[in-house]
């Protein structure tokens, strides 16, 4: 078997209009993960890998050699805050409670407890700046850099001179990235592709009916234009970027969100493109067969050759294996693949995934995972890892049709259908539209700067945060920087820009929205019904269908979750596509945390262990017996569904189910 990992590494384009980045995230993921990443695989001489760099990526990147130039977090973060405004230190604040608090907020004492407070002096304050940089710190850095490791064991009571030289050695660091891919890139340890140059998908560029090709209940944008050159202007910048920054031409490419069509395969083609990659549900679309033998070989379509995406192993490293200890993740994954491979031999299995926001929820940042994964694949003798630019010489099958879609879905949905996702491209169709009507002549450095601010408006990012299928507290500030680039193509033309582009798109984002607390005892019927609301009236429910960031995954079947308790049992009940499941195939595995205990209950078994109760109808209903958990006060809950042994969706989404078991809902009770 052939093992071909891409990591996704991507940004969006931060800057406004003075070239400004007016997001962190590019910096932080600098310090946690783009060195790390390809370090971390470095480790294990035989192992090999491909890494998609994006062009904004690579530009922003390459602004840190002047950090306060171009990053405003950076710009604030360095300033004394007493220096601060209230409305630039809430905003601050608001970055520095940003992380993920399992993961990076609680191992770190001193940041939680800062964590923790109302209001801060200027010394806490500094402390919190201090500490958030700090959390966001890779492996790499906290292994070698003696300036990172005394800041660490410092932990409170920073001078102000301290964010001086924490900033000038992350700067430093920062400087060293892209030269380090290069070397690797040179020695043959990775291969580096790259992604159209703004991340736009290049279907919905050229042709919007696309959209209802795809999935013909998707709505797309009213008076639609194609912007095909603009979609041969994004390789072809790409294409230029990545070989001023390594010295050759690309040899493949991963398109935006694994968007492709049969005209954007010509695109890459024509500009001298070897292989691009996609997801599974294209070429199941594209064969009319869902069979996975056919998966695990690389295709030929018009001359290019294409890599399909083992969906659901893919997701088991961006979602699942979070939830696991390394050495039982680790032997998860080998097991799985496994069975891949011994079912044939000559078969490549092509995981790709995004490569930054994932391993934040790891315990320190997955480097235990990866360290065990990879000194076992170093130790598989049926099991060889290779770059996808060594797979050009391997026998293709060939691929005679190419169905639109993306990597998620299959469709092209999560961009558009959404009123907000079509309002803004709507939005961007008039711009297009009364740039074309504009009478008066255009100089030829405000040609250029329009035309920059057109391509960075296509950037999928901004269409992925509009709609209620994505959430993020800073959807505010991606909903201004899309708006701002319409806004500044106006200016450039002295035109006063319409009053709507002024009016975010966005009416309302709140993450709060996903989870509903229990507020009273339940005393349901365990039925697999959901035959009344008030037999489950003052539960809590979790919409899973509200849970995802800035990553995505195969959805899975169950969309919504109601659970709670009363004075015996403990109920949990799952809503979804259950009609379609084939129950002997189904296995929920119940995991104990604090007892470090899995249940597994089989869909079609006929009696439970524990005097549990499961009914299966239209929905699971589980009832869980309280003496399950000895004399805990509260249990953290994970629910995993299996079909024939693949893990297809863990629950919660956002990890634990907490159960308060002496809870007695006197603070929410009302007359």
């Amino acid at each position: 078997m052939k093992l071909s990992f891409l990591w996704h590494m991507h940004q969006p384009d931060y800057r406004d209009a003075d070239g400004v980045m007016k997001m962190p995230w590019v910096f932080l993921h600098a310090i946690k993960d783009y060195y790390d990443m390809p370090w971390t695989l470095s480790l294990f001489p035989t192992l090999r890998a491909t890494f998609n760099l994006t062009p904004s990526l690579i530009e922003q990147l390459r602004l840190y050699s002047e950090p306060l130039k171009y990053d405003y977090f950076l710009q604030l973060w360095s300033k004394h805050p007493s220096e601060l405004s209230f409305a630039e230190r809430e905003w601050v604040i608001k970055i520095c409670k940003s992380p993920n608090y399992e993961t990076m907020i609680h191992p770190m004492p001193r940041f939680a407890e800062l964590y923790a407070l109302e209001s801060l002096d200027d010394e806490q304050f500094l402390d919190l700046q201090m500490q958030f940089m700090l959390s966001w710190c890779g492996n790499y850095l906290r292994q070698n850099s003696e300036v990172i490791k005394s800041m660490f064991i410092q932990e409170r009571d920073y001078a102000f001179a301290d964010k001086a030289r924490l900033l000038n050695t992350l700067t430093t660091f920062v400087g060293e990235i892209l030269p380090y891919y290069k070397t690797l890139l040179q020695s043959g340890v990775i291969s580096v592709s790259t992604t159209p140059y703004f991340h736009p998908i290049l279907p919905l560029l050229i042709d919007m009916d696309n959209v209802q090709k795809a999935n013909i209940h998707t709505k797309p944008p009213q008076n639609a234009l194609s912007f095909k050159a603009d979609a041969i202007e994004h390789v072809r910048r790409a294409i230029a970027l990545y070989k001023e920054t390594f010295d050759t031409d690309p040899i493949g490419f991963w398109p935006a969100e694994g968007a492709v069509d049969e005209e954007s395969v010509k695109i890459y083609k024509n500009e001298g493109i070897k292989w691009i990659a996609t997801d599974e549900a294209i070429l199941f679309k594209s064969l009319h067969n869902t069979s996975r033998d056919n998966l695990y070989k690389l295709y030929n379509y018009d001359g290019l050759c294409v890599a399909f995406r083992d969906h659901g192993i893919s997701d088991l490293l961006g979602f699942d294996y979070r939830f696991k200890p390394s050495d039982e993740a680790t032997e998860h994954f080998v097991h799985t693949i496994k069975s891949i491979a011994f079912d044939d031999e000559d078969t490549t299995l092509f995981i790709i995934l995004d490569g930054e926001n994932a391993w934040e929820y790891y315990p320190q940042n997955a480097y235990p995972f990866f360290t065990q994964l990879y000194e076992k694949l170093s130790n598989l003798s049926w099991c060889e890892s290779v770059r996808m630019d060594d797979l050009l010489h391997d026998e293709v099958a060939p691929l005679h049709t190419l169905s639109p879609g993306s990597w998620i879905g299959g469709d092209f949905s999560t961009w558009s259908g959404h009123v907000e996702k079509n309002r803004a491209w709507e939005f961007l169709f008039q711009t297009r539209r009364d740039v074309d009507n504009y009478t008066h002549e255009i100089n030829e450095q405000n040609a250029k700067l329009i035309e920059n601010h057109f391509l960075a408006a296509e950037c999928s990012d901004w269409f992925w945060w509009y709609g209620d299928d994505h959430f993020t507290d800073f959807a505010m500030e991606f909903d201004a920087l899309f708006r701002k680039h319409l806004i500044s193509i106006y200016h450039l033309l002295n035109m006063q820009p319409p009053a709507d582009l002024f009016e975010p798109i966005i009416k309302h984002k709140s993450t709060a929205s996903f989870m509903v607390q229990p507020q009273a005892p339940i005393y349901p019927k365990i039925d697999g019904k959901f035959s009344s609301f008030f037999e489950w009236i003052g539960c809590g429910v979790i919409d899973e269908s509200r849970l995802f960031s800035t990553m995505d995954r195969a959805r899975g079947p169950i969309q919504t979750i109601r659970y709670g308790h009363n004075e015996t049992m403990v109920f949990v009940a799952f809503y979804g596509d259950i009609i379609h499941l084939e129950k002997e195939k189904i296995t929920v595995n119940i995991i104990i945390e604090e007892l470090s205990e899995v249940v597994s209950l089989k869909l079609n078994q006929e009696k439970y262990p524990h005097a549990i109760i499961m009914q299966v109808e239209s929905s699971f209903e589980i009832a869980l017996p309280k003496t399950m958990f000895a004399k805990l006060q509260k249990v953290h809950l994970r629910f995993e569904i299996e079909e024939d042994k693949k893990i297809i969706q863990t629950l919660p989404g956002f990890g634990a189910l907490e159960v308060q078991l002496n809870e007695d809902y006197s603070s929410v009770w009302f007359i």
